[in-house]
């Protein structure tokens, strides 16, 4: 793909914008940046762009002019519905994300490619750990943190890409063809931006759209949402189950074993041995597995990795216990299923810190099925409102309601006793009061270690 004097208009300024702007400008493109933010707002973002020479910025409103574009880089964060990417349609300019850029650009690594509502991060982080300690050549890029623009120059044929992809990221995909793609599980999410759940599966599907025959598609067959996806695939379809032993797949035997039966009958380990606590995890495990397998993986390799993993940063994470009060920071449950998943994974009371960014996600299943062991509430930003009168409609009765992290964390303490759980599961993105779940997760964590 040739780009020297093509003019790229790069629509959004986030962390993918920066990378593909650095990766065009050494390509020789002729760069026209594009944000609905103003310079102030952006001024951290442009001084890292400052030796950038080669590039035009249209900052605070759209450019009414783009005749003379050649391709349009979208950023995730950009609806594709907004008028004024409908008018770069309409004059026939392609439109395009980060990760399909990189693709085009990239020199034939193998792509594994994962997404889902929950579990994606855990999944791809597990098995980039995998190929890690397979010796391979390995990058953990995507949604994850790490754009997959940033390892063009890095990576060849040898090269194995583990791609954690959000709906906003598949929305763009034109030719991305994945060698293994998976499907973890769906739920609403992001309804406020995809409108109905047809349209959030719609884009999931794309990451295999453009497999084959020689590719494989790893699914979930316990979600009925997914297990129907298989009628579109054009790969190898892989099922994996905790529920139901299947003819052929990755499953759970009567005896807790967990059984690879793709070419041969494996019986690989107890799911008593996994490092990974609870069902939800043993879900993304078996995913793990089966994407390994049909890459060649040494089983042993394999079975070390899954035994000593370590929870990822921000999803399920044990921050320290005071008075026999145990801290979990899941600042990464970002909506409602996630968090049934989380206070499903504790036998002990929980403490619930909940409430943010207003993704119009509907809190009724949440509440009603954690209400048995859910002994607060302690809840904040956007959100207050909507989850505390769905609470009260359950019989809920000990609701707090805080200003700030500070607050929700020293509420719950007071609320806790001995063996209980004091879980930050917010159901909910950041946006609101944070920049991200990271820094919200982070501040969950400052503010418990603070406590006396």
């Amino acid at each position: 793909m040739n780009l020297k004097n093509k003019n790229i208009l790069l629509v959004g300024l986030a962390k993918t914008g920066v990378s593909t702007i650095k990766l065009l400008d050494k390509l020789g493109a002729n760069i026209i940046v594009n944000d609905i933010k103003d310079e102030e707002k952006l001024k951290d973002i442009l001084t890292e762009l400052k030796d950038i020479k080669n590039a035009e910025y249209i900052l605070g409103y759209h450019p009414k002019n783009v005749n003379h574009i050649d391709l349009a880089v979208v950023s995730p964060g950009v609806p594709l519905h907004l008028p004024f990417i409908l008018k770069l349609k309409e004059e026939k300019i392609e439109i395009i994300g980060e990760v399909e850029l990189a693709y085009r650009l990239s020199k034939n690594p193998l792509f594994i490619g994962i997404t889902g509502t929950n579990g994606k991060t855990t999944t791809t982080s597990l098995v980039g750990e995998i190929f890690k300690e397979a010796k391979r050549d390995t990058y953990i890029v995507g949604n994850i943190g790490n754009p997959v623009i940033e390892t063009v120059e890095q990576t060849d044929e040898n090269s194995v890409l583990v791609t954690e992809l959000s709906s906003f990221q598949l929305e763009s995909i034109v030719d991305f063809k994945p060698k293994v793609s998976a499907v973890l599980n769906l739920s609403p999410d992001h309804l406020n931006r995809h409108h109905t759940m047809e349209n959030y599966i719609e884009a999931k599907a794309n990451i295999f759209k453009n497999q084959d025959k020689y590719d494989f598609t790893v699914l979930n067959y316990d979600d009925e949402q997914v297990r129907v996806l298989q009628s579109k695939c054009k790969g190898k379809v892989i099922f994996f189950s905790r529920k139901e032993k299947l003819d052929q797949g990755v499953y759970l035997d009567a005896d807790n074993n967990i059984v690879i039966d793709i070419d041969e009958k494996i019986v690989l380990l107890n799911k008593k041995e996994l490092s990974l606590p609870g069902g939800h995890n043993l879900e993304n495990c078996m995913a793990a597995i089966a994407m390994s397998y049909v890459c060649n993986v040494d089983l042993n390799t394999l079975k070390h990795v899954l035994k000593t993993f370590k929870a990822v940063e921000h999803r399920l994470e044990y921050v320290k216990t005071l008075n026999d009060i145990m801290f979990v920071n899941d600042s990464k449950g970002t909506n409602p299923d996630s968090t049934i998943k989380a206070v499903q994974s504790y036998e002990s009371p929980v403490i619930l810190i909940a409430g943010g960014y207003n993704k119009d996600s509907d809190y009724n299943e949440l509440l009603e099925i954690s209400k048995d062991n859910v002994k607060a509430l302690v809840l904040m930003g956007e959100t207050a409102d909507t989850i505390e009168e769905c609470a009260k409609t359950k019989g809920y009765k000990t609701i707090i309601r805080v200003s700030n992290m500070k607050e929700a964390v020293e509420a719950s303490y007071d609320l806790a006793r001995k063996g209980d759980v004091v879980l930050l599961s917010p159901a909910c993105a950041s946006w609101d009061m944070y920049k991200s779940f990271e820094v919200r997760g982070n501040d969950f964590k400052e503010n418990v270690n603070n406590l006396k």
